[in-house]
């Protein structure tokens, strides 16, 4: 699996292997630095405390009102790809190769919306990892990676019509502390001591900061201090890292919710508008904080792989399919799931083949993620920028299409779609499997029935009106993105409420209220055995119907499907991120004409709770 970008830490998805070899190398690579000293003699801010007069300015409403396009240098900086990183590693970040990057997209990528050019963690470190702070235990630019500063590197970014993007890991930097005696910028008296915990407890993903105590007024003066500078330097954008809850980490230490309230009060008086993005794996029980916070979060780790190319498939795309569905409703406009970088544009140095180049954009655009590219912008090859750059692409993350979900169960084959304002449909194929498969639409999955028109998003080709479903021969890791246009009438179905008298219920399975659920009430507790049994499920003749189950479970959870008795089938229904929030997914069943039971059963784990089924008419 992967990590967050500060300071290369690696870490991953719990019980990884990997993550255990990423967090050794981690460890050697940050050793001695707890003991650095900020550099009190370091370069004061441009404008003197006094000449600095912040006005009070909320965020515009433009700020994430669609999710932001644009580059980030983290997928070159981490790579051991040959040749870029060549002084060490991380030291691919210099201001030389930045605005290589903002002019590359500046003339290929800025045409189709495209505009950020942010820079990650490490501009304020040599290569060494040693950090430099200002007089106010601030970060400041490393004089070798940024020789005119950065107010100097946003300058240039603006002059090619583009926005300039910064890096901070949250919370106070142990290096910056400097015994409790650095001065915090436009304070009578407050230093480092004033604004944390006594006790120098730590906080952040790789514990590498002390935890900011909010409930001290100092703390909120060196946040106020740190945007400040950022919007003198001219930047619009900044990404907090190794945010909590989250990045690993739990508990009271790394409960970063107030840094990131903070962060956004003082941007709101810093004079500049400044995008807030958070990172990384965010906690989804705190959403709302994030989302009234900020302006977008990381759900999961980062996309690099930390190997010879920028991604894998297997250890960057392949688990967002799983981690995806339960924050599906959590994003809109203000505030997006960010599913990190999209390096699709370099092939051999990305690491992926041309078929998952094309299924990690089409979910990343299906999913309204923030579009950026961690690739060498100079370097794109063909495909890539055609991947890049494909208008009918961009327009689902970019429009006003909602964020698409799975409709049928997690597996190989899987079918997700979100239905449009105009009343089309948006359905992606993906065949996730390691070899060639079908995989198909069933249109009873999205409600509707008959005819439909299908239009190609990825080939800009109208494909011709299809009865009832699209099947496609997906290569393995393959996808495809369709526009869907119903010509038939409202899928005609019969509900079935999982609480009626009428259904049996075995083992643990009992009947609880849920105000998202139809009828006020669901049927959970199958666990261990647990079993809801649906009688008396009524069709006029036998064959394979679409049953649309809906369901509410706050993680991924299987459970076994029989109609009839017969051979039952395990099926993994996709979080609904929460256990208040009501999702549908569609099961293909056989059903005999006449009466037949439809039966949900946990076997020796835990099933999603079960609200209710729409069975076909016809």
């Amino acid at each position: 699996m992967r990590s967050s970008s500060y300071p290369a830490m690696p870490g991953a998805s719990v019980g990884s292997a990997r993550r255990t070899m990423r967090a050794v190398l981690v460890l050697a690579l940050t050793a001695g630095l707890a003991t650095a000293v900020p550099a009190a003699e370091a370069a004061a801010p441009a404008q003197p405390a006094a000449q600095v007069k912040p006005t009070a300015a909320a965020q515009p409403a433009d700020v994430a009102a669609k999710p932001f396009m644009g580059w980030t240098s983290w997928s070159m900086q981490s790579s051991k790809y040959p040749g870029l990183n060549p002084d060490g590693d991380y030291s691919y970040l210099t201001e030389a190769n930045v605005l290589k990057q903002a002019d590359a997209m500046a003339s290929k990528l800025k045409p189709y919306g495209y505009e950020y050019v942010n820079i990650d963690a490490g501009w304020w470190r040599t290569n060494d990892w040693t950090p430099e702070f200002d007089a106010y235990g601030r970060q400041t630019p490393d004089p070798d990676r940024f020789p005119r500063g950065m107010k100097a590197v946003a300058d240039h970014i603006h002059d090619k019509g583009l926005k300039a993007g910064i890096y901070l890991p949250v919370g106070l930097e142990k290096e910056a502390y400097g015994e409790g005696k650095v001065p915090i910028w436009n304070t009578e008296t407050c230093t480092t001591a004033d604004i944390v915990h006594p006790d120098l407890r730590t906080t952040n993903g790789w514990d590498s900061a002390y935890k900011i105590d909010f409930s001290r007024p100092c703390a909120q003066k060196y946040i106020d201090s740190q945007a400040q500078l950022f919007a003198d330097w001219g930047y619009d954008f900044l990404k907090l890292d190794g945010v909590g809850p989250g990045s690993f980490k739990s508990g009271e230490n790394y409960d970063n919710v107030a840094d990131v309230a903070a962060w956004q009060k003082a941007i709101s008086t810093a004079g500049r508008p400044i995008h807030l993005e958070l990172s990384w794996s965010l906690d989804i029980g705190h959403a709302a904080d994030w989302k009234r916070y900020s302006n977008g979060w990381r759900i999961d780790t980062d996309v690099e792989c930390y190997c010879n190319t920028l991604v894998s498939w297997e250890n960057s795309v392949d688990d967002r399919f799983d981690d995806a569905p339960g924050w599906s409703r959590k994003a809109g406009p203000g505030g997006w799931n960010d599913l990190d970088s999209i390096n699709v544009g370099n092939g051999q140095m990305d690491g992926l083949t041309k078929a998952e180049r094309q299924s990690y954009v089409t979910l990343w655009a299906i999913s309204k993620s923030p579009l950026f590219s961690g690739d060498d912008l100079t370097r794109l090859d063909d495909y890539g920028l055609s991947l890049l750059t494909n208008r009918e692409v961009i327009a689902v993350d970019q429009g006003d299409t909602p964020v698409a979900r799975p409709v049928t169960p997690a597996g190989d084959q899987q079918v997700w779609g979100a239905k449009n304002p105009d009343g089309s449909y948006t359905v992606a194929l993906f065949n996730l499997a390691d070899a060639p498969a079908a995989v198909t639409a069933d249109w009873a999955s999205f409600g509707f029935t008959g005819r439909a028109g299908v239009r190609d998003l990825w080939n800009h080709e109208n494909l011709g009106t299809y009865q009832n479903k699209v099947t496609q021969a997906l290569p393995a890791h393959g996808s495809r993105l369709f526009t869907v246009t119903p010509a038939g009438p409202p899928l005609k179905t019969t509900g079935y409420e999982a609480e009626s008298a009428a259904n049996t219920l075995g083992g643990n399975a009992s009947v609880g209220g849920c105000d998202a659920c139809s009828g006020g009430q669901k049927v959970g507790n199958l666990y261990g055995g647990g079993t809801l049994r649906f009688n008396g499920i009524t069709v006029k003749k036998a064959g394979i119907y679409t049953v649309n189950v809906a369901y509410v479970s706050g993680d991924a959870r299987s459970v076994a499907v029989s109609a009839n008795g017969n051979g039952a089938t395990s099926l993994t229904f996709p979080s609904t991120g929460d256990w208040g929030t009501a999702e549908t997914v569609s099961v293909p069943v056989t059903l005999k004409a006449g009466a037949n039971t439809l039966t949900f059963d946990s076997g020796s784990g835990y099933a999603p709770d079960i609200d209710k089924i729409a069975v076909p008419q016809s």
